[in-house]
C-alpha cells in the first residue's frame, strides 16, 4: 500500500531534472535557455506518464544584462544590474539607508541621492521587506539610483527584479554589490558623489507556462506548482531547480501510488516567476477560481530538512499539512501568515487556499539565493526524496478531501493589513483589491 514512499526514496527522478535545470546555464525570463527549461519540464512530466504535457506560451518584457558600473571618488566598485532596470546614468551623493525599514526612507534625505540599501531585514522587525518594496521606497524618497547591499558574506553581488505590472522597467537604474563592497561603500562614500551606470537591452521576448495532469478528469482540481526560471548569474538550483524537481517526483509517487487520488491534480510549472509573477498571474486570470481546490505551489524546498508551509490562514490547509506530518511522524514547520512573493499569491489574492511550501532552516533572508552560489553543491539527494514524500501526502489529501473552502478575498485583504504587508504592497503597485 505504500510502496510509493520506498520508491519515493530511492528515485531519480527530480534529481536528473534538477542536474538537467542546472546544467543549462541562464534560465532567464524570456531567454533561449528559459525555453529549454520549459521544455525540459514538459518532456519529463509526459515520460512519468502525465496526461496532455504541453507549452503555453504568452510575451513578456525581456531584459537582457549589459555592463554597470558604480563609480566612487576611489575607482569602480563592483557591483550588478537589477533586472528591469533601465539602462541609464545616475549621480548624486551616496546616502546609506541602512535596513532599509520604512523609517529608514522617511528620516534619509534621498532627493537627487544614490540610496545604499541592505538586503536584510533586522529579527526585531515584524515582516520580512522585499527588495521591491525599499526600491520604491528610494524612489517616493527622491532617489536617482539604488544600490543593493547583500547581508550574507562572501563577494557575492544579489540580484533580483524591479518594476511593476504597469511598468515593467524601473524608475531609476538599480544594481547589486556585495556585503563587502556594500560594507566598505558605506564606511568611505557616504555623502560622497557617486555615479551609476547601467547598460542593458530590453526586447520583447517570450515565456511560457507547463501544464499537465494526472489523477481522474474532475472538473475541479488540485493545482501544483513550481517556476522553471531563474536569474541569468547562477545555476538557480534552490531558486527554484529544486522547486520544479520535486514537483515532477511528487507527480511521479502521486502516479505510483496504489490508491486513486479522488480529484485531477493540475501539475504547473511557470515561466517568468523572477520577474513579477507574469506566468503565475496570467494562469490566475485565465483560471475559474471555484475550480481549484487548493494550490500546492514549491518554491525554496530543499535548503534544509524542515519543509516550511505557509498556510495564509486557511484552517483547513494547516490541519492537512499537521495531519500528514504526524502521520509520517516527521517535523515540519507551518505558518499561518501571508506570503506574497511567489507564484501561490496571485490564487490566494482570489480567495484560493494556497500552500507555499519552502524549507525552515533558521535564515530568514534567501541564503544563497539570487546570487552566483545558487548552485547544486547547495543541495542533498536525500532532502529533496523526503521533502516530495511530504509533499505527496498533502497533495493527495487535499485531492481526496470533499471541499476546501475558499474565502472571501476582502478577508485576505484584511489579514494583509494586520500583519502590515498592504503598505508596502501598495508603494510596489502589487495590491490586487
Amino acid at each position: 500500500m505504500h510502496d510509493w514512499i520506498g520508491e519515493t526514496f530511492t528515485s531519480d527522478a527530480g534529481w536528473d531534472h534538477l542536474e538537467r535545470l542546472v546544467d543549462i546555464g541562464s534560465r532567464m525570463a524570456g531567454t533561449p535557455g528559459e525555453r529549454e527549461a520549459l521544455e525540459a519540464t514538459r518532456d519529463a512530466l509526459d515520460d512519468i506518464g502525465a496526461r496532455d504535457a504541453h507549452i503555453d506560451d504568452f510575451e513578456i518584457q525581456g531584459w537582457v544584462r549589459g555592463s554597470s558600473h558604480l563609480d566612487t571618488p576611489d575607482g569602480d566598485a563592483e557591483c550588478i544590474a537589477l533586472p528591469r532596470s533601465p539602462a541609464d546614468t545616475a549621480a548624486g551623493r551616496l546616502v546609506d539607508c541602512g535596513d532599509g525599514l520604512p523609517e529608514d526612507f522617511e528620516d534619509a534625505e534621498l532627493d537627487g541621492a544614490i540610496a545604499l540599501v541592505s538586503a536584510s531585514v533586522p529579527d526585531h522587525y515584524d515582516r520580512f521587506i522585499h527588495r521591491r518594496e525599499k526600491y520604491y521606497r528610494a524612489v517616493e524618497a527622491g532617489a536617482v539610483g539604488f544600490v543593493f547591499r547583500n547581508h550574507v558574506p562572501g563577494c557575492l553581488a544579489p540580484t533580483g527584479s524591479v518594476g511593476t505590472d504597469d511598468t515593467p522597467l524601473g524608475p531609476i537604474p538599480a544594481v547589486g554589490v556585495s556585503r563587502e563592497v556594500g560594507a566598505r561603500l558605506a564606511r568611505r562614500f557616504a555623502g560622497d558623489r557617486v555615479t551609476l551606470t547601467v547598460d542593458c537591452e530590453t526586447p520583447t521576448a517570450e515565456s511560457g507556462v507547463v501544464r499537465a495532469d494526472i489523477g481522474p478528469d474532475t472538473d475541479r482540481a488540485v493545482y501544483l506548482t513550481s517556476h522553471v526560471d531563474a536569474h541569468d548569474i547562477a545555476e538557480g538550483a534552490v531558486d527554484n531547480g529544486a522547486g520544479t524537481a520535486t514537483v515532477l517526483e511528487v507527480a511521479r509517487a502521486l502516479l505510483a501510488r496504489d490508491d486513486p487520488l479522488g480529484r485531477r491534480v493540475r501539475v504547473v510549472c511557470f515561466g517568468a516567476e523572477e520577474v513579477g509573477l507574469r506566468g503565475s498571474k496570467r494562469e490566475a486570470d485565465l483560471v475559474d477560481a471555484d475550480s481549484v481546490q487548493a494550490v500546492v505551489n514549491c518554491d525554496g524546498v530543499g535548503r534544509g530538512r524542515t519543509l516550511q508551509f505557509y498556510t495564509h490562514g486557511f484552517d483547513a490547509l494547516g490541519q492537512t499539512v499537521d495531519a500528514v506530518a504526524d502521520d509520517f511522524g516527521h517535523p515540519v514547520s507551518r505558518l499561518p501568515s501571508q506570503h506574497p512573493h511567489s507564484d501561490h499569491w496571485p490564487f490566494v489574492a482570489r480567495g484560493v487556499p494556497a500552500l507555499l511550501v519552502s524549507s525552515d532552516d533558521g535564515d530568514r533572508g534567501r541564503g544563497w539565493g539570487h546570487t552566483r552560489a545558487d548552485t547544486l553543491d547547495k543541495l542533498e539527494r536525500r532532502t529533496l526524496r523526503e521533502g516530495a514524500i511530504l509533499v505527496t501526502g498533502v497533495v493527495a489529501a487535499l485531492a481526496d478531501a470533499d471541499h476546501v473552502d475558499h474565502r472571501d478575498p476582502d478577508a485576505i485583504a484584511a489579514a494583509l493589513e494586520r500583519e502590515d504587508h498592504a503598505e508596502g504592497m501598495r508603494v510596489t503597485g502589487d495590491w490586487p483589491f
